[in-house]
């Protein structure tokens, strides 16, 4: 989503280097991760109405809970603790999909890819929600340091 940090360039890496690369397609009801063939196979996909690249539901795809899992799940949020507390979107797709992968004995790496501005110091949880693994953004430091140079 445009208010999130864009993983497309990420794909691509992933794809160009031959890596498996799976990305989450909703059905309305729940989320699956499904396998991309290429880097083409991403760029012809259309758009939901959120502008969300994703299969259609009715294509079939390799899915990654019936082909052994994820090792690592590039997970969005509204806002995150530095701990890896996260607020989701509040539809629970995510913490559901993490259910499911930890009821099959597989629970990937999470990871959340954030703009400082989404970064808080306490938000509210219930026992559906997972935390994330590990959470990565920039500190003010960081954006002190790359702005310096900017004339």
């Amino acid at each position: 989503m445009k208010s999130e940090v864009s993983t497309e360039a990420l794909v691509q890496h992933l794809l160009n280097t031959n890596k498996t690369c799976f990305i989450p397609r909703y059905d309305g009801v729940g989320m699956s991760m499904v396998r991309l063939a290429s880097w083409r196979d991403y760029q012809d996909l259309p758009e939901t109405k959120w502008k969300i690249k994703q299969p259609p539901v009715d294509e079939q795809r390799e899915d990654a809970l019936d082909t052994g899992g994820l090792d690592v799940i590039l997970t969005p949020g509204v806002a995150f603790t530095p701990q890896g507390v996260r607020c989701g979107h509040g539809k629970g797709y995510y913490d559901n999909y993490l259910h499911q992968c930890e009821q099959r004995g597989h629970k990937p790496v999470t990871v959340a890819l954030a703009f400082q501005e989404q970064i808080c110091g306490n938000i509210p949880t219930t026992e559906a929600d997972h935390n994330i693994d590990i959470v990565i953004y920039p500190t003010d430091m960081e954006i002190q340091d790359a702005l310096k140079d900017v004339k």
